[in-house]
């Protein structure tokens, strides 16, 4: 059974983890608005992972026997300045998921929740990965600069991205796996 002040703080991280998958999607959007469909692509896969963390969430909540508290998501920003200002946003919420992450850690182990801790240690190395690709992004958007030929090159790229997790929760998040 978890502890009343980790049930409150997982279910804030299902919001913080759905507001993540509206903001990939609202970046998706952008991008396709601007032709730029590879990274369209790699932002509707992160909105799918999103979910995937948020459902991962909601189901460890249940089966610990309690109950999951939906809160109302924020309404994310649906303009960019450019891609490069899109993963740096990223980045910056990333980072800020991280944190909140380290949170939720550092409260399981107050409360000497083990269980929870095994459980968070998912997300801890999945946020290595997630700020690691945002990283190379960055990284890759500010050498391609103002080259409109690079940047479709990258685009390209970007298409290629596959989603790797289970986007039919109706049988549960460990169903696919």
């Amino acid at each position: 059974m978890l502890h009343k002040k980790m049930v409150q703080a997982l279910n804030k991280q299902i919001n913080k983890e759905m507001y993540s998958a509206y903001l990939y999607m609202s970046m998706s959007n952008h991008s396709a608005q601007l032709g730029l469909k590879g990274f369209a692509n790699w932002f509707m896969v992160q909105y799918h992972e999103e979910m995937f963390h948020a459902m991962k969430l909601y189901e460890y909540i249940q089966r610990q026997g309690e109950s999951v508290k939906l809160e109302t998501i924020a309404t994310p920003p649906d303009t960019f300045a450019s891609p490069l200002d899109m993963y740096t946003q990223t980045l910056t919420h990333e980072q800020f998921i991280t944190s909140s992450i380290n949170e939720l850690m550092e409260l399981a182990i107050k409360l000497k929740d083990h269980a929870t801790q095994i459980f968070l240690e998912w997300y801890i190395t999945e946020q290595i990965e997630e700020e690691e690709n945002d990283n190379d992004i960055i990284l890759q958007l500010k050498l391609i600069g103002d080259n409109p030929h690079a940047l479709l090159m990258l685009d390209r790229e970007l298409a290629t991205r596959m989603t790797t997790v289970t986007v039919d929760f109706s049988k549960g998040v460990e169903a696919a796996a």
